[in-house]
C-alpha cells in the first residue's frame, strides 16, 4: 500500500464509488442521495483552493483502497484553525490496516498546515471508526442525539477531537 495525493483527473471516479457505496449502505454519510460525477468537480476545486489534502492508499496496480480529506469546521472566520476530517475505506478493503495508514497521514498533513483541531462527527453505531479515532488520539467531545433520520430510524452523531501543538502563533483576523 502507497499514500498518495488524490487528483481529480485521477481519483474522482474512484472516490465517488467509495462515497456512494457507503451512502447507500451505511450511515457513515448521512445522505439520502447518492452524489453526481459533477459534484466531484467542485468538491476538488474546493479542497484545492483552500489547500485541503486530499490523501490516498492505493494498492500496487494503483486502485485507490481508501481516502482521507478534511474541509472547514464552521463557517465563521474563528474557526479557521479547526477543521472537520473525513475517512472512507473501500468496502473490500475494511479491517486491513488502511485507515490506520491514512490516519497519521492526515494528522501529519493537518499538522504541517497549522490546523489546531480536528473534528471527526461520527455515528455512534460506528465501532470501527471510533476505535481508529481512539487509537490516533481523538478523544470524545460530544453527542448530539437523534440527530439525523435514515434507514428507518434516529442516528446519534458523536464528535471525536484531536488537538494539535499547531498553529505556533495564532493571529485573530
Amino acid at each position: 500500500m502507497h499514500l498518495i495525493d488524490c487528483t481529480h483527473a485521477e481519483h474522482a471516479r474512484a472516490i465517488l464509488d467509495i462515497l456512494n457505496e457507503a451512502i447507500r449502505s451505511s450511515t457513515a454519510l448521512y445522505d439520502y442521495r447518492e452524489r453526481t460525477p459533477e459534484s466531484m468537480d467542485a468538491w476538488f476545486a474546493t479542497k484545492r483552493a483552500a489547500d485541503h489534502p486530499v490523501i490516498g492508499a492505493v494498492d500496487d496496480d494503483g486502485v485507490l483502497l481508501g481516502f482521507a480529506s478534511y474541509g472547514r469546521f464552521r463557517e465563521r472566520e474563528a474557526y479557521k484553525y479547526s477543521v472537520e476530517h473525513s475517512l472512507y475505506v473501500h468496502r473490500d478493503h475494511r479491517g486491513k490496516g488502511v485507515g490506520a495508514a491514512l490516519m497519521p497521514a492526515l494528522i501529519e498533513a493537518a499538522h504541517a498546515r497549522g490546523v489546531h483541531v480536528l473534528v471527526g462527527g461520527i455515528d455512534l453505531a460506528n465501532t470501527a471508526s471510533i476505535a481508529l479515532h481512539e487509537r490516533f488520539g481523538f478523544v470524545h467531545a460530544g453527542t448530539i442525539r437523534e440527530a439525523a433520520f435514515k434507514f428507518g430510524r434516529w442516528l446519534d452523531l458523536g464528535f471525536w477531537q484531536r488537538v494539535l501543538d499547531t498553529p505556533s502563533e495564532p493571529v485573530d483576523g
